[in-house]
């Protein structure tokens, strides 16, 4: 499995804290900048990322920024993308099994880098279930349509 991880300046520290995480966890990864703490602009790393996500270059993406907020917000605008902002395990766990979300947007400046590491856990190791859930996610993805 290949994770697209990226961030903006003010998620830059937690992004390189999980990019370890991922490799401990046995997960390739591609890192869609930024490479440093510099200021740069969120929606150009949602972006690229997103449209790796959303052309199964990479199965599962992790946004970070300062706040979550402003990835989420880019994230959600690319087609075939289901992006969920979390700031606790069970939601991460509850997007991937009844939303298919398929980037988690996370909050550098509002979790720590511990809490961020259980919240990506679950959020990799759970998947979909299907059943009840895939005719609401359809629906959810003919407003895109």
């Amino acid at each position: 499995m290949i994770i697209a991880i990226g961030s903006d300046h003010g998620g830059f520290a937690l992004k390189e804290i999980l990019k370890e995480y991922l490799m401990s966890m046995g997960y390739e990864y591609k890192d869609f900048g930024t490479h440093d703490e510099s200021s740069v602009d969120y929606p150009d790393i949602a972006d690229s990322l997103c449209k790796s996500v959303a052309s199964k270059d990479a199965d599962l993406g992790i946004l970070i920024c300062g706040t979550g907020i402003g990835m989420n917000m880019c994230a959600n605008k690319h087609k075939g993308i289901r992006a969920a902002q979390c700031s606790d395990t069970f939601s991460a766990k509850m997007t991937r099994q009844h939303n298919d979300a398929n980037v988690l947007t996370l909050g550098g400046r509002v979790i720590g880098p511990e809490l961020a590491k259980e919240i990506v856990r679950e959020f990799l190791v759970n998947e979909f279930q299907g059943g009840r859930h895939a005719s609401r996610v359809e629906k959810m993805m003919n407003i895109e349509r």
